[in-house]
């Protein structure tokens, strides 16, 4: 008879497997819950069989018959010593390597490709220039973003209807952004760069999801992607950076001046394909890092609670709140950005079926403190358009004031339901993902509204 220990080590073990199914593009046919289903069934058979419950899982999971390679998979990446020992791993066929290599190559391929397209305008006699910051600023998207929706609609097979439609988009983004004639460094010319990337990052999860986008799996598994690529992406960078201190060192030995060749070819260069390549390893080494970023997560969420519990009680204590600078409001925008980063991912991280735990209410504290922080700021958004009028910036700042505000008051609400047992986890991962397009569809509308509503100042 199974002690109350190895219950719960098996409704652990099914929750984790569960978990890792879901998120595998190449299985979102399969009916889990089926799944699950046999996979008990298997479970009850071996343990009236009298195997241990370790033993039955594993079994059970191994005579998953059209699981196989998953399962080789879900093991390779668990690996505690129970799957090593008593996961039997067949050799690898020729053909899973080949696909491997093959992915590896045209990953390799894309980033010397997005690198090349940092390079292109320059055979145009556009260089990269105080002068010309500006035609990079608001085309930076397009070196990349692009290949790699071009990277994910070739890995997920996507037919051509929907190929065409990505595309449509991509190149209707270019148009507007080199057709409307904004000023130099002028505000709408800075709002439009700082955007775009926003609205086309929605194409590339578009491309990632395959056919998923319309499920709340297949978007969280994008929200897992980005997460797991911008990790990637900071590691990378910090090697770059290092990288570029031996390069500029090496210049300066030679007698040469580095700061053309890193500022031109090494960091943008670089900058670009190492977007690619995080993209690929985030994709290939799925459950890797799965493992990092809850780490990451739990660990900051308490700390920006703190923080952001102590900005509220100097508000209170200085009575400051409605005079807060320009400058400081765009900090505590990105400030809430980060919190809504750290929301998404703990949603991501966390499985729906999970026990409540301490950290909950850790995240409860963080969104409730972050949308005391919201409206502060959206309430001296709204002094300085009254006391300045409308500008470009304070209108963007307003509009993705009212965007958080609203996505953290109904967050908060949701998963409060959810501690007082009164509704599901679910719902929340729900409205999260369904939230999503709307950053997007802001952010198309700064894009494309702004410039000419400002008379592209």
């Amino acid at each position: 008879m199974q002690t109350q220990r190895d219950a719960v080590w098996l409704e652990q073990q099914i929750d984790q497997w569960r978990s890792y199914l879901r998120r595998r593009p190449a299985i979102h046919s399969v009916d889990v819950a089926k799944l699950e289903e046999h996979l008990r069934g298997q479970l009850a058979r071996l343990a009236d069989a009298g195997l241990a419950t370790d033993e039955a899982f594993l079994v059970a999971v191994k005579r998953m018959g059209e699981l196989d390679v998953l399962s080789r998979e879900y093991a390779r990446e668990h690996s505690e010593r129970l799957w090593r020992q008593l996961m039997v791993f067949p050799s690898d066929t020729g053909a899973s390597h080949g696909v491997a290599r093959t992915g590896a190559i045209v990953a390799f391929c894309l980033a010397v490709l997005a690198a090349a397209l940092v390079k292109l305008p320059a055979l145009f006699r556009i260089p990269m220039d105080d002068l010309h910051a500006g035609f990079y600023f608001r085309n930076a998207s397009f070196f990349v973003l692009p290949v790699l929706t071009g990277y994910f609609a070739w890995k997920r097979q996507l037919d051509a209807r929907a190929f065409r439609w990505l595309a449509a988009a991509l190149a209707a983004a270019v148009v507007i952004a080199n057709v409307y004639p904004v000023a130099t460094k002028g505000s709408t010319e800075l709002l439009m760069s700082l955007h775009l990337p926003i609205t086309l990052w929605l194409v590339v999860g578009i491309a990632y999801a395959g056919g998923r986008w319309s499920q709340v799996a297949g978007r969280m598994d994008f929200i897992r992607f980005s997460g797991e690529l911008f990790i990637y992406f900071a590691l990378m960078a910090l090697g770059g950076g290092v990288l570029t201190a031996f390069v500029g060192l090496f210049f300066r030995i030679l007698g040469m001046d580095p700061h053309q060749f890193i500022g031109s070819w090494l960091v943008p260069c670089g900058a670009a394909g190492a977007v690619v390549v995080g993209s690929w390893l985030a994709e290939a080494k799925q459950g890797v890092i799965d493992n990092m970023a809850p780490v990451l997560t739990r660990l900051f969420t308490p700390l920006f609670a703190a923080v952001l519990l102590t900005f509220l009680g100097g508000l209170l204590w200085t009575g400051r709140g409605i005079h807060i600078e320009r400058d400081m409001l765009i900090a505590f925008d990105l400030l809430l950005v980060v919190v809504l980063g750290l929301l998404l991912y703990s949603i991501s991280a966390r499985s729906p079926g999970s026990p409540q735990t301490a950290f909950d209410f850790a995240v409860v504290v963080l969104l409730i403190s972050a949308l005391l922080v919201d409206s502060v700021t959206f309430w001296a958004i709204s002094t300085r358009i009254t006391e300045f009028g409308f500008s470009p910036n304070r209108v963007a700042v307003l509009g993705v004031n009212l965007i958080l505000l609203v996505n953290l008051a109904w967050s908060a609400v949701l998963y409060l339901r959810f501690l007082r047992g009164r509704g599901s986890f679910t719902s929340l991962e729900k409205w999260q993902t369904d939230y999503l397009p709307v950053y997007a569809a802001w952010a198309a509308m700064v894009v494309t509204l702004f410039p000419p509503m400002f008379r592209y100042i």
